[in-house]
Formats: structure tokens, sequence, C-alpha cells
């Protein structure tokens, strides 16, 4: 594989699914959900990926979840910050999951 960056339309979403990135490659300029390390979730439009799962994704909702222990009580508390991204950047060192918009049959 070269280091490219893939970029375009899904025009080809008949296409058949032969290696792991062809599902990544049928989700572009479509909504994708990806959850990344430290409790974060992405949701946004998929506009150019990489091999390395580089990616750059538009009009991205991001949450993340906070999870705090008090210490004298042992108690936690879980809450999320959701914040929204006009275009953002994503390392692919810090991709858990991607998932594809749905597709119905």
């Amino acid at each position: 594989m070269s280091d490219t960056l893939v970029a375009g339309t899904a025009g080809s979403s008949a296409a058949m699914v032969e290696e792991p990135l062809d599902l990544v490659r049928l989700s572009l300029d479509e909504r994708i959900y990806v959850k990344l390390r430290g409790d974060r979730e992405l949701r946004g439009r998929l506009h150019a990926y990489d091999q390395h799962l580089n990616m750059v994704l538009g009009d991205v909702e991001e949450t993340i979840t906070i999870v705090e222990v008090d210490e004298q009580t042992n108690t936690q508390s879980v809450h999320t910050v959701n914040r929204k991204v006009p275009m953002l950047f994503v390392r692919g060192d810090g991709v858990i999951l991607v998932s594809p918009p749905s597709r119905s049959s």
C-alpha cells in the first residue's frame, strides 16, 4: 500500500468489499461513526482517509464521556461533553472503530 490519501465521492457503492478499507472507501462523503481512545466518539461526514485511518471529517459532532471517582465516598459520576466542529483531522492511531452508515437493502 502506498502513502496516498483517498478522497472523493462514493459513487460506486455497488462495488464489492474485498479488503477492510474498501468499507471505508464506500463511506466517502457519507456520515460515519468513529470511536476513539479516551472515551471519545465522533459522528461526521468522511471527506478523506488513508491506510493508517487518518481521516478528515466535516460537520463533526464529538462526544466525550468523563468518569470521575470521588475517592472519599468511592462513588462514580459520569457525564458527557458535546461539541460541534466544522472540519476535523483525526489521527489514525487513536481510532478504535469505524462504522459506516446503515444501508437498506
